[in-house]
């Protein structure tokens, strides 16, 4: 089998090597690419047999097309895999025999991801499965250019899904979630203010062959969710999740979880959509708001 996987990272050094660790047995090619970590995580990488690049980081979306673009991939299919990720035995076995024995048709491969929270799977509230398309042929797939919630997009053929262990397991602490959220937050409002006044290329060719339940949750998102006032629409979501996707079975680990991401998160995205606009709404030209977004959230936002 020939199989390139590809690891973006910066200061990882608690997690790349178990995530390295996780696909040798069915990788033929690593690649690390590293916006130039403080800590370990160079180290630990190429210790465990990856090969490093490092290119200085935008946003996800940029850094992960820079390395589709610039990686010596020879391998026929790719996977796409963060650092706090991990695939389990049953299902690298499973990618093991039964990759390099799909059709030509078959283009892209979709795993099945569990969210592990402070030692507890999060198997409610809307959370497990999340299909998400992580395995293409080489030269089918690219990523999504979004500054958040990038899936990756692919053609030339039909998709199917692999059951097996797949999951989204960081090991830091709170105050890390939170700090991580709270720059997602900002730039989920820069994709929603985008969305409403075309200040820069977006992609919205997200389909069914990619994720099909991607393409729904952000139809709903994006045509529904987002028109609705955040101090309504945020709650009612927590609600929804905690009640009728049943988060409540979660335990108490879930009930912070769903408070968190599926609360606090959406609230925070709602008011800085607001602050933003506020910031920018006495500007009619593309080019000053861009400027002014810039300036505002030292994101490297252009046309």
């Amino acid at each position: 089998m020939s199989l390139a996987v590809v690891i973006l990272t910066h200061n990882e050094e608690r997690h790349i090597a178990r995530a390295i660790a996780s696909v040798a047995a069915i990788a033929s090619e690593i690649f690390v690419v590293d916006s130039f970590s403080t800590d370990r995580t160079v180290a630990l990488a190429r210790a465990h047999g990856a090969t490093v690049l490092q290119s200085n980081f935008i946003n996800y979306a940029r850094q992960f097309q820079w390395a589709l673009d610039n990686a010596p991939i020879t391998a026929s299919w790719i996977m796409r895999l963060d650092a706090d990720e991990v695939i389990e035995p049953d299902l690298a076995a499973r990618i093991r025999s039964e990759l390099p024995q799909l059709s030509p048709e078959i283009v892209g491969v979709s795993l099945k991801r569990k969210h592990i929270f402070l030692g507890r799977w999060i198997r409610h509230g809307g959370r497990y499965p999340l299909v998400l398309l992580r395995i293409w042929r080489r030269g089918h797939g690219r990523i999504e250019n979004r500054w958040m919630d990038e899936h990756m997009i692919v053609w030339g053929g039909r998709t199917v899904t692999f059951d097996g262990g797949f999951c989204d397991h960081n090991l830091n602490d709170l105050t890390f979630f939170t700090d991580k959220h709270n720059r997602y937050a900002t730039r989920e409002a820069i994709d929603i203010i985008n969305q409403r006044r075309r200040l820069f290329s977006r992609d919205v060719d997200l389909t069914e062959k990619s994720s099909r339940q991607a393409a729904i949750k952000r139809w709903i998102k994006e045509r529904l969710y987002n028109r609705i006032p955040y101090q309504i629409s945020a709650p009612a979501y927590f609600l929804f999740r905690m009640i009728f996707q049943f988060g409540f079975l979660d335990g108490k680990q879930g009930l912070v979880y769903h408070g968190l991401q599926g609360l606090w998160y959406r609230f925070l995205v709602g008011a800085k959509v607001d602050e933003l606009e506020a910031a920018i709404a006495h500007l009619d030209d593309p080019a000053a708001v861009r400027a002014e977004l810039r300036r505002l959230t030292g994101l490297a936002i252009d046309p």
